[in-house]
């Protein structure tokens, strides 16, 4: 566990009293697709593993039943830990960690909004993109306006 505090990007610390194991195995499976990662852990071994990380701030999170959800991308645990939690009330975000920050339940919520590395891609590509397909339409544009005029005088003077 010490290794995976240390590698992770974000770690989300909750309460998951009254959870079956179907609610469970689904918020697995969910984090699981996403790139992320949920896990059970004693708090006393999460709490020893916690010592020499940048995370160390959040060993007072770990009293009751918790479990630790984690991800490389530091919005996908977030996400899918708050998502999960809308939809059901069983599962309590207590706060969580990015590299040496802590965060709160509200700054994990806070975070889960913002949009993750791969939409962030994907929407600096789009904005990439848009500029040269307008240059394209534009220096085609004045080609095809030309050929009109061309057209037009030309029946013109078929005309005449």
């Amino acid at each position: 566990m010490n290794s995976v505090f240390q590698n992770a990007g974000s770690i989300v610390v909750a309460h998951y009293s009254g959870l079956t194991v179907a609610q469970m195995n689904d918020l697995r499976s969910r984090m699981r697709v996403a790139g992320g990662t949920v896990k059970v852990a004693k708090n006393r071994l999460a709490r020893i593993a916690l010592q020499g990380t940048e995370a160390e701030g959040i060993t007072d999170l770990f009293v009751g039943q918790t479990l630790v959800a984690y991800s490389e991308d530091p919005i996908t645990a977030p996400k899918i830990a708050v998502e999960f939690s809308k939809a059901n009330n069983k599962l309590v975000v207590l706060g969580g960690a990015m590299g040496a920050t802590n965060l709160d339940a509200d700054a994990v919520k806070q975070l889960a909004e913002l949009p993750s590395l791969d939409e962030l891609r994907a929407k600096l590509v789009g904005m990439i993109n848009t500029p040269a397909t307008r240059l394209a339409q534009i220096t085609n544009a004045p080609a095809g306006q030309l050929a009109r005029v061309f057209g037009a005088y030309a029946r013109k003077d078929e005309a005449a």
